[in-house]
Parts: C-alpha cells; structure tokens; sequence
C-alpha cells in the first residue's frame, strides 16, 4: 500500500479507535489504580484474573536480598515520614541506565513530603509493594513492556529527549498508558521545557563577537549565516528547506549534512559542540546568524540549538517548537522560518538584515535585561525547582522521582482512608496522562507538500510510516495490558487483532451507507 493510502486507511479507523478505546482503559485498563488497599506482599500470581489484588501472594525472596540504605539528603520541611523501610513504597526504574543514584542499584529517598524505596532491580516487578515503575521514553517499547500490569501499580514517564526517538509516546494509546510524566511539554506532570537553558544570565552574557567584528567577518568571506549538522534524514526534513534556502543566499554549512565548506582542522570532531568547547564557541559566534532548526518538530520542543545562539549573541533562524514565541526573552530575538511563505522570501528579509546594522541590533537588545519583557519565561526558570549545573537544587531525574515519591504515598494514603471509611473518605480520583502531556503531530516536509514527494523519496519512506506504526505499537499494548497478557511477544498478535478488526469495520461502514441513503436521501 502506497504511503497515501495507508494514512488514508488510519484516519477514520484511528479516530474510532481512540474515542471506543480510551472508554474501555478508563474502565478496564489498570493504568488507572485500584481502590483496593496496597498491602506488603510477594510478587502477584500472573497466572490469576486481571484483577490482580485477588492474586496469591509468595515470600519476598527478591527484596530479602537486597539491602536498601539511606544517603545523606534533603528532607523536606512536610516530610515527617517515620515509617522503616520495610513500610515504604517500592519505586522501580525500569531503565537501569537511568538510576539517579550511585553507588549500588537500591536506595531509601526522603523527599518533601515522604519517603520510599527505590531500585533499579526487577525481580520486585510484581511485589505489591513496587507502587510504580519509572520508564525512560526513549528506552520505552510496547514489545519489552513489563507484563502483566497489575491494577495496583501506576506507571511514570521521563522523556526529555527529541520525539523521534518514539513516535508511541505521541499518541494516544501510547501515552495514556502513563500516570504521571515529566517532558519537555509543559502540560506534563513535572515540565522540562527549559532543560537547555541553565539560567536566565546564561541568555544576558555579552555578545562573545561584537557587530563590527562580525561585519569584518563577512568581509572576510564568511556567509551572513551558518549551519551544522551531521544529523541527516530525521522527521523535521530540515535538509530539505536548508537546501532550497541556499539556491537564494549563500550559506556556509558544516558538517555531514549539505557540507558546503570545511570545518578548520582542529574543529573536524563537531562533538565539541556538545560540551560547549571554547574553540567551537569562538567559531561559531563569527556568524551573524545560526540556522537552528530541530529534528523533530513539537509544542516546546527546544534545545541547544535554539538557546546557545541566543547565548553567543548570534541571531537564531528557526523552526522546532510551535510554541517559541512563548520562551523568548522579548518579541523580537529570533526569527522564525515559519513566518515567511517560502525559502526565497527568507533570504530576502535575511540579506536586507546582514546589510542594516541598526536594525540588526534590535534582535540583540535583549542582552540588556531592561530589555527582557518575557514575565512568563522569568517565572518560569525562578520557579522550576530542579536546576541545570545548580547544586543548590536537585537534578531533574531525582526531582522527579520525588514527585513519583509524593503522589505515590498521598494516593496510598487516600486508599487507606476510603478502606477504613467510604462514608467519609473519598476514594482517590484516577489520573492519567494525555495528549498535552506529549503529543507530536505527524512529520511533515521540510518544504512542499507531503502529496507533491515521489513515493520513493527516503523521508516519505520512513518518518510518516514510523509516525503510523508507532501507533499501531501502541493500540497493541494497550490491547495486552487490557486482556492481562503476561507476554510482550503477543504484540504483533494483537496488531493484527487490531488490523482485522477494522479492516471489518470499515467493509461493514461501506456496506450500511448505501442502505442508509436509500432511506434518508431524496432524489
């Protein structure tokens, strides 16, 4: 099937899917938690009903062998949490090369307002006291899920990185199978739309390469604006626009992606730039502008490329994030690609800049913090309680397993209330994530439209089909989580479950229409 007709098939199936299935996880899946209580016990019995709290219970044989300790750390001032260990609430990292804790794979945590146990150990995956497990997203696949999810057990989200690194996370089905998330969204849980910017000073550094310079720069046969990738063929198609920008002015691009001019030679390793390295910053500032444009396009999406252009004091070009404009520091210190009709017209208000120092200028005054209007982006980076290279605060992965930490004991408590008082004790209230949480639009061209690529142009190839059978992936865990399966393998049986059934939905739609109109239609 061409690429046309398969997003032809998903639409409507797809819609119906979603509205008929989130009915059936509100009321069925066990991403939403149990009102039963979370007693101390062994692993469930995976060969029991979906409703695991009926399930047999064994000795804890993983938890004996393992020594849980606590550190050294900040107690918060709510956090009056007395209970041993052997009382706390079990958090496990199902990606083990996440574990924010070092030395040794366990660990006690007291945090604001309570304490847990967490670990990295999987042999406490179905131990009534493992409350919630903590999946990294790019590490996360519907096929290695952790099967059978028992009803009692909530599942967490970390995801900082680009949404091409899994398309699941962005529908749906996908991400309604977590409880509590922290993205680069800021409808998530526990937002990190500014990981990439340390602080606000990190923006109002002085320019590191004055205008004038710059000026002599380009008399010296620098183009107006640079590029850098070695990143190619990713969703954004980002290639393809940089491409046709450059048929209309000339700009220099290092790198594996449209390399047009050579690095210096002691600049060759472009991973410099990952760690800021002093020599690639000097380098890179000569430049009036930067082409910043994402891999992947998303509402809050942004990284270095955005922010250490604003940094050097350099103007950024961009396209990433639809929500931009919301995180500059004034209306007027980037300029976005997406304002302009077309590459051509982008390097026309480009070229008439590179020759206009004044106004120039204009996109730089916000390294005067007079000139910083954005209130929100302030309070934002104030307000944020992990920091970035802030050892005054804790790093986002042990923030969030805090916040885990705390909703997981004020849930349990809630629980216990409404066991030993429904008259008077509310049960607590179900939560699940959604599309706000995530929730990336299907890849688009880089420039033109989808329709107008030949069928077998390599980004048509592999971003629309990844973005679609994403989904898919996500469909058939949800389809595995609700029907208890204890076997990720069965996936693909589901998928195809899943297909039939609305290949058969779709016969039956063209089968009634017919009937239908012969009844309501005139002629």
């Amino acid at each position: 099937m061409s690429v046309e007709g398969r997003l032809g098939a998903r639409l409507v199936p797809c819609c119906v899917w979603l509205c008929l299935g989130l009915l059936c996880v509100l009321s069925t899946l066990p991403c939403s938690w149990s009102q039963d209580p979370l007693n101390v016990g062994g692993p469930v019995d995976i060969g029991d009903s979906v409703d695991a709290d009926q399930g047999a219970f064994q000795p804890q044989s993983a938890l004996s062998d393992m020594e849980f300790s606590s550190i050294a750390s900040y107690r918060g001032p709510g956090n009056n949490d007395s209970r041993g260990n052997k009382d706390l609430p079990i958090l496990l990292w199902w990606s083990a090369g996440l574990f924010p804790h070092f030395p040794g794979d366990t660990e006690r945590i007291d945090c604001h307002t309570s304490s847990c146990l967490v670990t990295r150990n999987r042999k406490v995956q179905l131990y009534r006291r493992t409350s919630s497990i903590i999946f990294y997203g790019t590490d996360f696949r519907a096929y290695e899920a952790p099967l059978p999810r028992p009803s009692h057990q909530t599942w967490a989200l970390f995801h900082e990185e680009s949404p091409m690194n899994n398309y699941v996370l962005s529908h749906s089905p996908g991400i309604r199978l977590f409880n509590y998330t922290a993205t680069f969204r800021r409808g998530s849980d526990y937002p990190l739309t500014l990981q990439w910017l340390p602080s606000l000073g990190y923006l109002l550094q002085p320019v590191a390469v004055s205008l004038e310079q710059k000026n002599h720069w380009r008399r010296e046969g620098l183009a107006p604006i640079m590029y850098m990738q070695s990143h190619c063929d990713v969703p954004s198609d980002r290639d393809r626009y940089v491409q046709k920008l450059m048929k209309y002015m000339e700009v220099d691009s290092y790198g594996k992606c449209l390399n047009s001019k050579p690095l210096p030679q002691y600049l060759e390793d472009t991973s410099t730039a990952t760690g800021e390295d002093v020599g690639f910053m000097s380098f890179t500032a000569r430049y009036k502008f930067h082409l910043a444009l994402e891999n992947g396009l998303c509402q809050d999406y942004m990284t270095e490329k955005l922010w250490r252009p604003l940094h050097q004091g350099c103007v950024p070009v961009y396209r990433g994030s639809s929500s931009v404009a919301d995180w500059m520091p004034n209306d007027l210190s980037v300029i976005l690609i997406d304002d302009f009709p077309s590459p051509q017209d982008l390097a026309k208000f480009l070229k008439a800049l590179d020759e206009n120092d004044e106004e120039y200028a204009k996109y730089l005054q916000f390294k005067n913090p007079s000139h910083v209007t954005n209130v929100g982006l302030m309070e934002a980076l104030e307000s944020r309680e992990w920091g970035v290279n802030d050892m005054s605060k804790p790093n986002y992965l042990n923030g969030f397993e805090c916040y885990v930490c705390d909703q997981e004991n004020t849930r349990l408590a809630a629980e216990r209330a409404y066991r030993k008082a429904p008259d008077k004790s509310p049960p607590p209230q179900p939560k699940m994530a959604n599309n706000s949480h995530m929730g990336c639009p299907l890849p688009s061209p880089g420039f033109g439209d989808r329709q107008d690529l030949h069928i077998n142009d390599s980004w048509v190839q592999m971003w629309p089909q990844d973005y679609w059978q994403s989904l898919d992936q996500a469909e058939g865990l949800e389809s595995l989580i609700r029907h208890n399966e204890s076997d990720p393998a069965l996936l693909w049986h589901h998928i195809q479950e899943l297909a039939m059934r609305r290949a058969r939905g779709q016969k039956e739609d063209k089968e009634r229409k017919p009937s239908i109109c012969l009844e309501t239609c005139t002629p």
